[in-house]
């Protein structure tokens, strides 16, 4: 079997799908999958710690520029035909994203080849998702985006909660639900004793749909003197700015503390130097942070924008409704807690993910739906009908 995945782009600053789609493409090797990871890239040298992985990986440069990344897309284009050609009948091409003119190609190929296909929308079918640039949207969507999404033999959603928004927005296509998986580092022991201040920890794009500014507002109601809120991450569109300036405005900046991107391997620092994470957001397709937090043992607050109901079921975490009154009064809970119950709580929470979102677990789900769409095997639980 060979799997073609195919995303716009895998620099860290992209966002989750970023990570955990090459992450996907080694976990399917790993099943024996040939597996061949297509990307467009600002700078191929952005791609070398990935070239030692067991998947073959093409990155495809482009200049800044309209006129660069169409020729880019017009090479990954030319390249992915070619290569799914050479192996039909034994292929799958599995897209990542939408509304892109990439992710147009890509679609492209897979109808004119008659390659089984699949798309992951990460989330871009959500009504908050839809209303941002929605003008954009709706002509991309009449344009060829719904035509796009028609074609395809089955999309894929990583929560229930998000394969409903795509059952209800008139496809008529099977929905795989497959979550993403989570690499789980090994276990650090946490060391409490002594420090002046517990750390709320925020990691993940500073961009309005996070709900940063819902943070500031909840957090103004509460002022916790021995709490600390680290805020760590890339600017996306300014955004940081504005944060930065209802901080102040709050009077609020001996409690937030703003770090920067941080580097994937320097991540677990954060994640094991925190007493809580926190996420906000307006809405998540998945929410890999929450599962990397909870993988880490730090019990995690995040909005039913996301598809994070376990936080309560397997008592993790807080799993709340979007806005600051619920979530200051998620953060009052949480801080009032002893450390030792914190911990309990972050414990608890590393089982789940041990549990349920390993990629060995993850790849396995992924590679029957593949066998279930080339070879006619026998159709996975894990989709659910058109």
């Amino acid at each position: 079997m060979y799997a073609f995945l195919t995303i716009a782009g895998i620099e860290p600053e992209s966002g989750g799908p970023s990570r955990c789609v090459p992450s996907l493409a080694n976990g399917l090797a790993h099943q024996g999958i040939d597996v061949r990871l297509l990307t467009l890239c600002s700078d191929l040298n952005a791609l070398k710690d990935l070239t030692s992985q067991e998947y073959k990986l093409y990155g495809y440069e482009f200049a800044n520029s309209l006129f660069g990344k169409l020729k880019a897309v017009e090479r990954l284009r030319r390249d992915l035909s070619n290569q799914v050609h050479e192996y039909a009948g034994r292929s799958i091409i599995h897209d990542n994203g939408i509304w892109l003119l990439s992710n147009h190609a890509v679609v492209s190929v897979a109808r004119k080849t008659r390659t089984p296909s699949v798309v992951s929308t990460h989330g871009m079918l959500s009504p908050w998702a839809l209303n941002h640039k929605a003008l954009k949207k709706k002509i991309a969507w009449q344009l060829y985006q719904k035509r796009d999404l028609s074609a395809v033999d089955l999309i894929h959603a990583t929560s229930q909660q998000e394969a409903q928004i795509i059952l209800e927005s008139g496809l008529n296509k099977p929905v795989a639900v497959v979550p993403n998986g989570v690499d789980v580092p090994p276990w650090r022991e946490r060391i409490v004793a002594g420090r002046d201040k517990r750390t709320i920890l925020f990691l993940s794009r500073i961009y309005p749909v996070k709900g940063l500014l819902n943070l500031v507002n909840a957090w103004q109601q509460i002022k916790a003197s021995d709490w600390k809120i680290v805020v760590a991450g890339p600017d996306e569109a300014g955004h940081q700015k504005e944060v930065m300036a209802a901080v102040h405005a709050a009077g609020l900046q001996d409690w937030f503390e703003f770090v920067g991107p941080v580097a994937d391997n320097d991540k677990w620092d954060l994640f094991f130097s925190a007493d809580l994470f926190v996420l906000p957001s307006f809405t998540e397709n998945f929410g890999i942070v929450v599962a990397e937090a909870l993988a880490c043992g730090v019990p995690a607050i995040t909005t039913i924008g996301t598809p994070w109901r376990e936080l309560v079921t397997r008592n993790c975490g807080w799993w709340v409704e979007i806005g600051p009154e619920p979530l200051a009064e998620a953060l009052r809970s949480a801080i009032s807690l002893s450390d030792e119950e914190r911990s309990e709580m972050g414990k608890r929470g590393r089982v789940l993910v041990e549990t349920g979102y390993s990629w060995e677990k993850i790849s396995e789900d992924m590679k029957t739906v593949y066998a279930w769409l080339i070879d006619k095997s026998p159709k996975p639980g894990c989709i659910m009908p058109a």
